[in-house]
């Protein structure tokens, strides 16, 4: 592990004092005067007179046509006082073209948006991302190279828009208790200030933010003017009260299946404590880590490794970016049912610090009662250490720990991210876990990751290693596989025409190449597509796979080919469609029947449909399709091809009425089919249909109303036997769960 770690490192350091690095133009210095009234939205509507303000435009676009201006005229007006920095914009379009809807917080992907970037440590590696729709309603992001745009991020700011006779106006105000930032008289941020236009494809930022380069931090102007300001004393305390009533069915019940009701009320208290004006303290003391929305739908159906399904938990996603790194060792969803949690996360000088410990019920309540372990905890902590150096580039530390009983594991992680050149990183982890089973037994081993990419306007280009000893372990990340030494590289070109309509095509080549620990080819694969993207937008894509997979000590050859098509022209539509055809691997066959796993062939659909027949309405429609059958030349005995082995549909109905900026109405209809082959898969008959209905009164991310309401059916009857049995019907028509939930929950900020 130290050898490869400093073969990466040695590495590093001799690119990165060979490579140039870009940064922010000198004279791109802006100087922010102080106001002692705050600007208002009917200043700029009505032409009342204001007080100094600085004025900003030339902006420029990002995509899709490098340093051409933006294509509407764009001005943005900066203050501050002692309390708020204030930026507006002034935006010139034709109003029958805007995009802008009344919808939720964070909801705004699909609308024009205005917003700007803030480097507060001016360290060029995190950045605070404000935006909003031309209605004001808000998005904010934390920024951090190599990882991108964190959405979980949420804090306190104001905003405004409207739309005028010439375009729109957005008002926003930023407090500085919001931020974190030194502690200095005089502060000197990175600052880059941007527009997006949807049906242009359009991204423009001043300053001119050059694709060629990897990054956007360096790339910021520097915003000066700021004297005397502090985020002052910043304590929030979120007291929460919810409740929830449910009865549904419980197929492990001791005397045979049957319904159970229960009644669930609990209060607790989330709160976070700054230090120092750079380190937060976060404390939940009973916490409610219930998610209030749903994931979205996916297929799980036949997935030999374990589907990945992003957190939703509000204390878990906040700052979740300090613990980052290239392979992901901390997957909070690995903590299903906590009773407390600590987390520290910051910066003091160059380095990022975080912090987290807490307890999880779930094993414990796991096991039948009885058991030795029943109420059992585990106790889990990760800690996370970032120094950087140089411009851009950085080395860190991960360690995490999980104990339940007398089982343990322990992770150890370095890793190491080298900005080598404007346009290339190397990024590196080595990592060792130590494990020790709940008999006893005892396993350790190895981990690496070693990534170099390119980033440009036209050629981008990835190469990866990734290699992981079979006994190596980390209950607490998103490790799929091990016993792997995986290479992999992605390249892609891309034309640039600069024509209006047609704004970039142009082909990529995907390939990998698996062995494991005994040089056995586990798999390789090679992806070929090619793309073409055009305003509107509009854009297709069609791609071919080749490939080849060992499972159970048998070889398949694989194939499929893909083609997508997405559109979102018109204002009130937005459509994306996929479909495959090829082979896949049929990896579960019934045990009983003593087939091994064959070849299938497969065909697969995907469409997504959201439609806005009004700017407060919002109609989304999700349907995936996969179909497996039996093949001329794999086609187990006694079975004709083309047989069906299984057919999974999957739709979800998603509508959403957002009454005013903090009211809204949503609900979602989920139906999820598993027809089977009992012969050829070993798949139940399984239906579900399931009903959720969410009413949201969201002031601000810590001041919220939850009342919802949730109803399971499936094609399964508890017949009244001694004891009770479950039986599988025709369809869907049997409630197995309900439930009701009430969450309320109160900002204070002092």
């Amino acid at each position: 592990m130290g050898r490869v770690a400093g073969v990466v490192l040695q590495l590093g350091v001799v690119l990165l004092c060979c490579g140039a690095q870009a940064g922010a133009d000198a004279s791109m210095v802006v100087r922010v005067p102080r106001v002692t009234r705050a600007p208002q939205l009917e200043d700029f509507l009505n032409g009342t007179p204001r007080e100094a303000e600085i004025a900003v435009t030339g902006l420029r676009q990002r995509f899709p046509n490098d340093g051409q201006p933006v294509s509407q005229p764009t001005t943005a007006y900066l203050s501050y006082d002692e309390k708020n920095l204030y930026v507006v914009f002034v935006c010139e379009d034709d109003p029958e073209k805007i995009r802008a809807r009344m919808a939720k917080r964070e909801d705004v992907l699909a609308d024009d948006l205005v917003g700007f970037y803030l480097d507060t440590f001016r360290d060029r590696r995190r950045a605070y991302l404000f935006a909003t729709n031309p209605l004001g309603i808000q998005q904010d992001a934390i920024y951090t190279e190599g990882q991108g745009e964190d959405g979980s991020f949420d804090t306190l700011w104001q905003s405004e828009g409207r739309l005028t006779g010439t375009g729109f106006v957005v008002w926003m105000a930023i407090p500085f208790r919001s931020l974190r930032f030194p502690d200095a008289a005089q502060q000197s941020w990175g600052i880059a200030l941007g527009r997006t236009i949807v049906r242009n494809n359009e991204d423009s930022f001043w300053p001119f933010l050059d694709r060629r380069v990897e990054g956007l931090t360096q790339q910021f102007a520097v915003l000066e003017g700021l004297e005397g300001i502090s985020p002052g004393r910043n304590i929030q305390l979120i007291p929460y009260g919810a409740l929830t009533r449910a009865r549904f069915l419980d197929p492990l019940a001791a005397g045979g299946p049957e319904f159970r009701s229960d009644t669930d009320g609990r209060v607790g208290l989330d709160s976070k404590f700054v230090f120092r004006d750079a380190l937060t303290l976060d404390v939940a003391l009973n916490p409610d880590f219930s998610q209030v929305e749903s994931d979205e739908p996916q297929v799980t159906v036949n997935q030999r490794f374990e589907v990945f399904f992003p957190e939703k938990r509000p204390f878990f996603i906040e700052n979740a970016g300090f613990f980052v790194t290239p392979i992901n060792l901390f997957f909070s969803r690995r903590i299903a049912d906590p009773q407390f949690g600590v987390r520290l996360t910051g910066k003091a000088g160059r380095w990022a610090l975080g912090g987290l410990a807490m307890d999880d019920r779930a094993p414990g309540r796991r096991v039948p009662p009885g058991d030795a372990l029943r109420g059992e905890r585990a106790g889990i902590g990760v800690v996370r250490v970032q120094r950087e150096i140089a411009q851009q580039s950085a080395l860190g530390l991960l360690v995490t720990s999980r104990d339940f009983a007398g089982s343990s594991n322990r992770v150890f992680s370095l890793d190491t991210r080298l900005k080598l050149h404007p346009n290339w990183v190397l990024t590196g982890q080595a990592m060792r876990s130590y494990t020790r089973e709940l008999g006893g037994e005892r396993r350790s081993g190895p981990a690496y990751f070693l990534e170099l990419f390119r980033i440009g306007r036209q050629y981008n280009g990835v190469t990866r290693y990734s290699d992981r000893s079979p006994d190596f372990r980390s209950e607490v990340g998103f490790i799929p596989r091990v016993d792997i030494r995986q290479v992999e590289h992605f390249s892609s070109y891309l034309w640039r025409p600069q024509q209006r309509r047609l704004q970039s095509f142009g082909p990529g080549v995907f390939t990998l190449v698996n062995w494991d620990r005994q040089g056995r080819v586990q798999d390789w694969f090679v992806n070929a597509n090619f793309d073409v993207n055009l305003a509107g937008p509009l854009s297709f894509a069609v791609t071919r796979f080749e490939a080849f997979e060992l499972f159970q000590g048998r070889g398949f050859r694989k194939h499929h080919t893909i083609v997508r098509a997405s559109t979102g022209q018109l204002r009130w539509l937005t459509l994306t469609a996929r479909y495959t055809q090829g082979t896949a691997v049929n990896f579960f066959p019934p045990a009983a029947s003593g087939l091994p796993p064959f070849l299938a062939r497969t065909s697969s659909a995907q469409v997504n449909l959201e439609v806005r027949p009004a700017p407060r309405f919002l109609y989304e429609n999700a349907y995936f399709y996969t179909r497996l059958g039996t093949r001329e030349g794999s086609t187990p005995a006694g079975h004709s091809a083309g047989a069906s082995i299984f057919n999974n549909h999957i739709l979800r109905t998603r509508v959403n009425y957002q009454f005013t900026r903090e009211l809204s109405l949503r609900a979602i209809l989920d139906y999820n089919a598993v027809l089977a082959n009992p012969e050829l898969a070993a798949l139940a008959p399984a239906k579900r249909l399931t009903g959720d209905v969410l009413l949201t009164y969201l002031v601000n991310p810590g001041t919220a109303l939850y009342l919802g309401y949730t109803d399971r059916y499936e094609n399964l009857a508890l017949e009244p036997t001694l004891p009770p049995t479950l039986r599988r019907t025709v369809s869907p028509t049997h409630s197995v769960g309900r439930q009701f939930f009430v969450k309320l929950s109160y900002l204070l900020r002092f």
